[in-house]
């Protein structure tokens, strides 16, 4: 297959390139002159738009098993394909939680042939010290998730000896930490010398302590969703409530300064659909957010963030953090997992268009910053813009961390 007239970002210049996918991978990226002779079966023509690496979302919540009836894997899967994310990471706090590697095989097995993207999972840490369960399957997930101040079932994690068992045993530690809790995990850190994600950071504050921790020379990582990026507390009603909750603007401000200089990494979505019956009913902690992240993100482009940048956080730092293998690069050898957008076509995001189950967004409303007309995951193209084509998701590969 080749891709014609793929405007893209290449070591760093932009460019109009084409690039040559044979089994699932980038075998070539040519000047567009350079391949006129050569024998394709296949070419599909971009017309000078954006091709971007498909997006890697570390943080999604795909309810299944357990809570399906609020999404599961494939219409997750769906969502993901729609919003140009090509891998998604799912979280332990599923129905059983993920904290044993019998609950892990059963979801994996579970997870088979229903999946339109990659996809992979995290397993939970829990407060009964299941540090001998991490040893088994560490190699096989992408961290160990410790929440630090709350979840559900047995995953708030308090005893300080089952913290320190929990770190001792894990590869890489993503933390559920607000406020005082980002010092614990970062002291935890220091103290077993262990690499930290710290998800869905929320407040100025925090963003100073991943700072300071980054100048140190520690191994830690900071993720934002979109969500604390584009709404304030000014805005929370019903269905707007979370964990961490919307913050002051002067918050989301110093987040976008964090992405700027490089102390936020990644764009993690938390991706947690309930429905609108839920959400309107009861106070209900979590929104969906992998369908229009991409989208949202784009509505920043040559503002807040540029493309380099964009492309860093949204695929590049995610596979490097986590050691996702050959994904987040337009790259010869990495894996066809590519995205194609329109830039010029910005759409009314409206709840009507959602695939999630869940059948909602928290930027209904919103103009969009772009429009994903084709996703492709090794050299398969998912989704047209339209259609959904097949699904040939696979559980991905992990290196050391």
């Amino acid at each position: 297959m080749l891709l014609k007239n793929c405007r893209v970002l290449y070591h760093g210049e932009e460019d109009i390139k084409d690039i040559l996918v044979e089994k699932g991978k980038i075998v070539k990226i040519y000047r567009c002159s350079e391949v006129e002779e050569l024998d394709i079966d296949e070419i599909i023509d971009m017309d000078g738009n954006w091709v971007l690496p498909g997006v890697i979302d570390v943080h999604t919540h795909m309810r299944d098993p357990g809570l399906s009836y609020k999404e599961d894997f494939e219409t997750g899967s769906k969502a993901c394909a729609k919003g140009g994310v090509t891998t998604f990471i799912d979280m332990p706090n599923t129905v059983p939680n993920t904290t044993t590697k019998e609950i892990l095989d059963a979801k994996e097995s579970n997870s088979k042939n229903r999946s339109y993207v990659d996809y992979g999972f995290h397993f939970g840490g829990s407060k009964l010290d299941n540090s001998e369960e991490i040893r088994k399957v560490r190699d096989r997930v992408a961290s160990t998730k410790i929440f630090l101040n709350m979840s559900t079932g047995d995953m708030l994690v308090e005893e300080e000896k089952v913290l320190e068992n929990l770190f001792k045993e894990s590869k890489i530690i993503s933390v559920h930490a607000e406020e005082e809790m980002v010092d614990k995990a970062i002291d935890l850190a220091r103290k077993f010398r262990k690499p930290l994600y710290l998800c869905h950071l929320s407040k100025k504050s925090e963003v100073e302590k991943l700072r300071a921790a980054k100048k140190e020379g520690l191994k830690i990582y900071g993720e934002v969703a979109p969500h604390h990026l584009f709404l304030d507390s000014s805005m929370a009603n019903s269905l707007l409530i979370m964990k961490p909750e919307l913050k002051s603007k002067e918050d989301n401000e110093a987040l976008w300064l964090g992405i700027e200089d490089g102390t936020i990494d990644t764009i993690g979505t938390d991706h947690a659909p309930h429905t609108l019956e839920e959400k309107n009913s009861k106070t209900t902690y979590g929104i969906p957010g992998v369908e229009n992240s991409l989208e949202m993100m784009l509505k920043e482009l040559n503002k807040k963030i540029d493309m380099k940048t964009l492309q860093k956080v949204m695929s590049e730092n995610p596979a490097k953090i986590f050691g996702i293998a050959g994904k987040g690069k337009i790259e010869v050898g990495y894996d066809a997992d590519l995205v194609v957008v329109d830039l010029n076509n910005k759409e009314i995001i409206k709840n009507e268009d959602v695939i999630s189950k869940c059948a909602w967004t928290p930027y209904s409303g919103i103009v969009g910053g772009g429009k994903v007309l084709l996703t492709m995951v090794r050299g398969h193209i998912v989704y047209d813009g339209k259609n959904f084509i097949e699904k040939i998701g696979e559980g991905v590969n992990y290196k050391n961390v």
